[in-house]
Formats: C-alpha cells, structure tokens, sequence
C-alpha cells in the first residue's frame, strides 16, 4: 500500500480546511480559524490502487509568516495552495506561498524543485464580490508549472474530489519517476564499480 503525504497552505480565511473536510467526508464545515497544525489521515483508492493518504493542514500562513518551513518541506510529497477569490491578499499570499515552496525545496530537496502543487481559487460562489480574475490564478500557475482550478466548499464536493485526485496521480507519477531515477543511479554506480574492479584485476595479471 503506497503512502501519500500532502500540504495544504493558505491564508487565513482563504478556506482551506472547509477545502479539505469536503474532500475528506463530503461536508461543508462553516469558516473556522484555527492556531494549531493538524493532521488528517485517509484510506482511499484511485486506479485501483489503495493508498494511505496524510495531509497537513499547519495554522493560516499570514502574509508575513514562514509557517510552512517550521516543518520540513521535504515530508510532503505535494501542495494544495488554497486563496480566496473574494480577498486578493490571500491571492498575493498564495503567490509567496509558492515561491517559498519552490525555493525551501531547492536548498533541502537537492534540486527536486517539481514536486506536484495544485493551486486553488476556493469560495467561488461569490464571484459577484470576486477580486481576483480567473485568468490571473491560471497565469500565476503556468508560472509556477502547477495545476489550477477554481472550486466551491460551500457548493461542491465533485470538483474538490477531481482536483485531489488529479493531484495524488501526478504525485504517484513523481514518486515512480524518483524511484526509477534512484534506480538507474545505483545501476550505474554499480557497473562503475565492478568495471573498476575487474578493470583493475585484468591489467595486474
């Protein structure tokens, strides 16, 4: 059974536990504000594959704060970065949110800067107080080489399910393509080895 580890990051507000309890029990929970770090575990299969899913969901990251590097960047294997499309400061938090990912994993991942990250403009029911556009999410995805898609807690559960799906298979396809990558690295270093030693044995005798 394969273990999936996932962050969820956002400000305050943005909406990102009543994001992930919808994911989790179908749900709707009304906003909340909480200052400790939890975290959530859940069995579930996904191409017929049975997974041990965890998600961290650390306290709302304020504009100002590194929340996300108190925990070592390295123990999730993906990102759900979570703003509200009504607060455009969440939107700009959002956005140094994903610079520090990118950066945190540079220095402590050995350069595995293309961990799976989902970049979510939750709260879209109120679009018709909407400060941030549409087309604004999706560009600050392409820059950051991330999915994106738009949702509602309040209203649906199916496209939360879809986008946390869509995440934990391409985090599945980075976990086999580190595998793989360690895989071929060793095999190399092995018949390096090996050709060392006989290489050595073939000019003593």
């Amino acid at each position: 059974m394969n273990d999936i580890k996932l962050a969820l990051l956002g400000s305050q507000g943005a909406g990102k536990s009543a994001v992930l309890v919808r994911f989790l029990t179908r749900r709707f929970i009304g906003e909340y504000a909480s200052n400790a770090n939890s975290l959530y575990h859940k069995r579930l299969s996904i191409d017929g594959r049975q997974l041990n899913l965890e998600v961290f969901d650390p306290c709302s990251q304020s504009s100002e704060a590194r929340c996300i590097l108190e925990e070592p960047v390295d123990w999730a294997d993906g990102f759900v970065v979570v703003y509200n499309i009504s607060d455009r400061t969440s939107f700009l938090n959002a956005k140094n949110i994903l610079r520090q990912i990118r950066e945190a994993r540079m220095d402590n991942c050995k350069g595995d800067t293309e961990v799976p990250v989902c970049l979510v403009g939750n709260k879209q029911d109120l679009c018709h107080v909407r400060q941030v556009r549409e087309d604004e999410g999706r560009c600050l995805a392409q820059e950051n080489r991330c999915h994106f898609q738009e949702v509602s807690a309040a209203e649906s559960y199916q496209d939360i399910a879809n986008l946390f799906t869509q995440l934990i298979r391409q985090v599945m396809e980075h976990l086999k393509y580190r595998a793989d990558r360690r895989r071929y690295s060793g095999s190399k270093s092995m018949a390096k080895l090996i050709n060392n030693v006989f290489g050595k044995r073939r000019k003593s005798v």
